[in-house]
């Protein structure tokens, strides 16, 4: 199991905006990927969820831009689960820039745990619980 999941990207072209730095919805996009990610690093990849007949819908993202991520930039976003309750859980998020190691992001969102039968949030199962850690803020 990996408490805090390390996921990489490289900051393209069509990331790139009017602005001349990475769009904020690629970041949206990178969090929900390092999500993805570290879930199924710790057994639950997507099709497992809907086997389960369950999985995980974002009620809200909240993000602190620190600096811009231009073209070319490798990012490292680590990513943890902070909180476990009865249907929710909140992951957060560090974007770190590689080549010279500043936080250009932090984020974290409120993920509800859903029924695909009935789209109504439902009780995490131990079962998927017991695959994660939860942990405070890694230091950076």
């Amino acid at each position: 199991m990996y408490k805090i999941y390390s996921y990489r990207v490289k900051v393209s072209a069509s990331d790139v905006d009017v602005n001349g730095h990475a769009n904020n919805v690629c970041h949206v996009r990178w969090m929900n990927s390092a999500a993805v990610e570290h879930s199924r690093a710790n057994g639950w990849s997507p099709e497992r969820y809907v086997e389960l007949g369950s999985t995980w819908f974002a009620r809200r993202h909240t993000i602190d831009y620190l600096a811009p991520a231009m073209e070319g930039d490798e990012l490292d976003i680590q990513t943890w689960v902070c909180e476990w309750k009865v249907i929710r859980s909140v992951r957060k998020y560090r974007f770190i820039r590689i080549s010279d190691g500043i936080i250009i992001a932090e984020a974290e969102t409120l993920w509800a745990f859903v029924n695909l039968k009935t789209g109504r949030p439902t009780k995490i199962p131990t079962e998927v619980s017991d695959c994660f850690f939860v942990t405070d803020s890694p230091k950076p």
